[in-house]
């Protein structure tokens, strides 16, 4: 199976296809990828409304890893919802495990846009553990407070970056709206603004903007490459019409 370019989501499974499981599929297709998928929960929920939330097991949600990793060669993963840090952490020990030059982009979605709490958000030492193994992590302003709330975010970003790589998107700051800042290798900062477009808000967004940097990772751009066209990825597609699900468009890095 060489044919292909493979990539990994494991997420949840959203019905209406606008985050989760499906929602990064979509997004990884538009970049030439062929997507792979691990689901971590079910969800009951549309784009304006969530009801509830059943999670898998642990030992299932590793089963569909282990078949996968048998068939197909994938050097990047992106994680969505998870049920808690333990998980987490196990999750990404067992994918460096099956792979121990594995990417793990890790989007820590802890609630969704109605309000919907995935889990306590607390951080512990598992949670920096798991960290430690990933490569790049793509929280909103929303949630990098709720990671660290004794600290300010400015001390929380020093913190994050001392481990892995911090992409922290700028959707929901209340200065320089739209502005996303990307730190990498621990020292260096690096300022990626919006474009003069007209956007309007998406369900699964987030998922969206981490799906599209993953994938680049996976087709070997350099990080900061990577970054940026994700940028303009995310703002094309919440362009694409008013309503809260917007639509993919194919991208060509040939022409970037």
């Amino acid at each position: 199976m060489t044919d292909k370019n493979y990539i990994l989501t494991i997420a949840g499974h959203d019905p209406s296809s606008g985050a989760g499981l499906t929602s990064d599929i979509k997004t990884f297709e538009a970049h030439g990828l062929y997507g792979l998928s691990v689901c971590t929960a079910i969800t009951v929920q549309n784009d304006t409304t969530f009801k509830s939330c059943k999670w898998i097991d642990l030992e299932l949600i590793l089963d569909q890893i282990n078949i996968l990793f048998d068939r197909f060669t994938i050097p990047v993963v992106k994680i969505g919802i998870i049920e808690n840090w333990e998980v987490l952490y196990k999750l990404t020990q067992f994918l460096k495990e099956k792979n121990t030059d594995i990417k793990i982009i890790l989007d820590p979605v802890l609630t969704t846009s109605s309000g919907f709490n995935f889990h306590d958000s607390n951080t512990d030492s598992l949670f920096e553990k798991a960290l430690e193994n990933c490569y790049l992590i793509t929280p909103n302003y929303i949630e990098i407070e709720k990671l660290y709330p004794s600290k300010s975010i400015i001390e929380t970003i020093e913190f994050i970056s001392s481990k892995t790589n911090l992409y922290l998107k700028g959707g929901h700051r209340t200065d320089k709206k739209g502005l996303d800042v990307l730190y990498y290798n621990k020292i260096v900062q690096v300022n990626i603004e919006p474009e003069n477009l007209t956007v309007f808000p998406k369900h699964g967004s987030g998922c969206v903007l981490s799906s599209s940097i993953a994938s680049n990772i996976a087709l070997e751009l350099p990080l900061e490459d990577a970054c940026r066209l994700s940028k303009r990825y995310i703002e094309h597609f919440l362009s694409t019409n008013k309503t809260l699900l917007g639509t993919h468009q194919t991208q060509n890095h040939a022409s970037t």
